[in-house]
């Protein structure tokens, strides 16, 4: 596996991991997750995972702004990937 490869997945564990985390921690009325920090691993390379745990956790999916800006931080990615692996 190269380098790229092994960063996506790493930041996507960490994309999902916040996501389980927060949601956690709005149950036991803890300090929060800021949402900077969990858009901040979506731009980083966390957004299939930060998408996935959204709704593994059912968390965040009431906000419009995370149902549409995390898709949209995917599709982004995807297609840079595509254009860039041409």
């Amino acid at each position: 596996m190269n380098t790229a490869m092994i960063y996506i997945l790493i930041m996507n564990a960490i994309g999902f991991c916040l996501m389980g985390l927060d949601k956690h921690r709005a149950r036991t009325r803890q300090w929060r997750v800021p949402e900077k920090i969990l858009f901040g691993a979506a731009l980083l390379g966390g957004s299939a995972g930060a998408w996935a745990g959204m709704y593994v956790f059912h968390h965040k999916t009431r906000h419009w702004y995370f149902v549409v800006g995390i898709p949209l931080i995917l599709a982004v990615q995807l297609a840079l990937a595509v254009y860039f692996t041409r």
